[in-house]
Parts: C-alpha cells; structure tokens; sequence
C-alpha cells in the first residue's frame, strides 16, 4: 500500500483513486511506454520514453546523450511519471458530459542513474522481455560499447498514485431525454500481424503469437511420415520450390504462383486469416527428409458449433502416394475430434476433382451435397463444389481403417 501524499491527493472524484500495490502494478505492467516529466535550467520538459517495473522500482530507457539522463547524475533527477490506459469514449447527450474511462499512474520521486553494469543488463533484460517473454534469449545482449551508450533510469515507487474511470454515462436528469444518441465506445490496444524483417528465416517466436483457443492455435503434429508445425512466412521459399508443378494448383481455389513473391503473398494472407480467426494454417514437412512438401489449414472454424472444415491443402508432386497426406489427415482428424472435441468436420473439393473426392471418400467422410456455383476457380469459370463430412460418432472407425492403412506391411 502506497501512503498518499500531498502531491498524489486528489481534489476531485477521490473515488476514483487508488493507492494500493497491485492495481499500480497491473497498470504500470500493461502499459509499454510512459511520459517522464522534469524541469532542466528552469524549463519543464516531458518526454516519451519505455519503462518496465521490477519489484517497486520503475527503470525509464533512454539515451547516455539526452539531457534529463545527462541532469540525473549524481544527486538524481526529480521526475514526475505518467501512465494511462485509454479504455473507452464516453459519448453523451450533453458535451459537457462527455468523458473517458482510463487507467492511470501517476509516481513521483528522484530517478537516479543506473550505474552498476549487472544491475544495469538485468534492468535492460526485463524492459527487452517485457515485449516478448523470453525474448532476451533469442537475442544478442548489448556489447559495452551499446551498453555504455543506453542509459538506464531507476525510481524507486514510493509516492504513487492510481486512477481509474469505469462505466457508462453520467448525465443531468434533464439530459436524458435529449433525442441524441448517448453511449459507450470501447477501445483497447490489439496486435497487429507481426511483418518479419528482411532475410529472416526462422519461424515466428510462440510469444509473438496471440492468445487464442484451442480451436484458432496450430499446435506442432508429429507422425512417423509428416510433421505438420504453424505456417510461417519463412517457410516460403522451401514450399515454393516444393509445389512449382502445375499439376499441384489444378483444382485449386487459387492460381499457381508464378513467383516466390506470389507465394509469400498467399502465405500472408493465409496468416491474416489466421490472426483474424478464421483460419488455421499448418506447413507439412516430411519427417523422415525433412523438407517442406505442402500445406494445409482448419478453416470455417466454429468453436461453438464443435465444427470445422480440412482444406486449403496442397501437396508437391515427389509427396504424393507416399503415406504424408494420409497421415496429416489422420493428424488433424484426431486433433479436432479427440483434443478439441469436434463433432464434425468437413471438406470442399472441386466437382472435377474426382481424385480429391476418392480421397476423401476412403478416409471414412460421407458425401453430403453439391454446392452449385460455390467459388469462382482461377480461369474465371463458376466452381460446383462437392462437400463431405465426417462426425464424431463416424470416427473411432474412421480412425482404425486409416491406422491399417499406414501400418507398414508385414
């Protein structure tokens, strides 16, 4: 608990404060940048800057260069600190009621200058983790020479504040028949697709990956024939080299790539799908030489209807007939229904594709129907789609009839 202060009392809404360690630590914690107050040769100044806390010290990143850490030496730099946390717009009938709901912190205190090179790593490791768990090891650590050029800024969190709005609008009496529309506007910071840099060839860290359910997360699939692991941009080269026969895009929704730019922008988009929730992507690897052979996706994932569909596969030409695509079925297959709990699960494949649909069929999933101008194919003509499904109560058979199948013979 953080004793009020003079400076951290408020005058107003005092209801709305708070003084206790968690809330100012979830807060401060949540938050990736801050605003650091302080006056230098008489002049206030207010810069941006990233902080991250340790226990009940704040450590502010900045430049050895820039004036307030050049001010902090020695005796410290008195320092005022802001967070805030926009949370929603509140829009009401009259403008003087307009508001926000927010969190904020407010510290103040004297920021000294973070000396000791141990102490100092350990500050800049928590700030580099604080982005990404676990990132600080899966990245170079800072010479002396970068060391030496970072300054870190330690204060310690004694005189702290809280501030909170929460619900909706607060208006006049006489305000609540005005004929305007009056309400709340949530808002709230999301991750976008993370965009590799140029040259990157590993796969995107797990913790760069949203939070999602079962339903929506490509867990890594192992069988004695395919490794199905989450579809990466990195993967791209390897799965262009792999699927360059046209043979392996004639039934399929999209054209052939005709460059490896082009493939990267279908794996892009196939992982805006995916961030988006509409879209799981798995890559297909052979596990016994180790290369990208093709892909395939869960896709019209419906958690709450225990339903979704195996597409969006494509599989090189050296792949076929050799047991991967069966096993990646009989993966994805035991994945939706034993781990998730699917009830059923389906696939579309392309009125002219009898091979797709034989293939279907002798993995135990029953003809349903034919979706008569379903998709546009590539050539511009209308696709009729054949769909099949295969439910719960289906599977245990299906399950045994594709684990003959793979058995090696005696």
């Amino acid at each position: 608990m953080y004793a009020p202060t003079a400076r951290t009392t408020a005058t107003r809404t005092r209801d709305r404060m708070a003084y206790d360690a968690d809330t100012v630590h979830a807060i401060l914690d949540e938050a990736y940048h801050c605003a650091m107050g302080f006056v230098v040769d008489g002049e206030p100044r207010v810069l941006p800057t990233l902080h991250v806390r340790v226990g009940d010290t704040l450590y502010l990143h900045g430049s050895t260069g820039s004036r307030p850490l050049l001010a902090a030496r020695g005796d410290g730099l008195p320092v005022c600190v802001t967070v805030t946390l926009l949370d929603a717009l509140i829009l009401a009938r009259s403008q003087f009621h307009h508001s926000a709901n927010y969190r904020s912190v407010v510290a103040h205190g004297v920021a000294t200058l973070v000396t000791d090179e141990t102490a100092k790593r350990a500050a800049m490791t928590a700030l580099v983790d604080k982005l990404g768990a676990g990132r600080s090891g899966e990245t170079r650590p800072p010479t002396k020479r970068e060391l030496a050029e970072t300054a870190v800024l330690a204060l310690p969190l004694r005189e702290v504040s809280a501030r909170q709005r929460t619900g909706g609008v607060r208006e006049e009496d006489y305000d609540l028949d005005l004929p305007h529309w009056a309400g709340v506007l949530p808002l709230r910071l999301t991750r976008g697709l993370p965009v590799p840099d140029a040259g990157v060839a590993v796969p995107l860290p797990a913790y760069l990956r949203p939070a999602v359910s079962p339903w929506l997360t490509a867990e890594r699939l192992e069988g004695s024939h395919v490794v199905l692991e989450p579809l990466d941009l990195s993967h791209v080269d390897e799965l262009f080299a792999a699927t360059a026969s046209a043979e392996v895009w004639e039934h399929l929704s999209s054209p052939r790539p005709a460059s490896r730019e082009e493939l990267a922008a279908y794996v892009s988009g196939a992982l805006a799908e995916w961030h988006g929730g509409g879209r799981v992507p798995w890559v297909q690897r052979s596990a016994v030489l180790g290369e990208v052979v093709g892909t395939t996706s869960y896709y019209e994932v419906e958690p709450a209807r225990r339903s979704l569909a195996i597409g969006h596969t494509f599989l090189g030409r050296s792949a076929w007939r050799t047991g991967i695509n069966t096993e990646a079925k009989l993966l994805l297959l035991t994945r939706a229904f034993e781990t998730l709990g699917a009830e059923r699960v389906v696939w579309h494949t392309d009125i002219r594709n009898e091979r797709s649909q034989a293939a279907i069929a002798r993995l135990g999933a029953t003809r349903e129907a034919v979706l008569r101008h379903h998709r546009i194919r590539p050539d511009g003509t209308w696709r009729d789609t054949v769909q099949y499904a295969m439910l719960a109560e289906d599977w245990p058979a299906a399950s045994a009839a594709l684990r003959r199948r793979l058995r090696p013979a005696a």
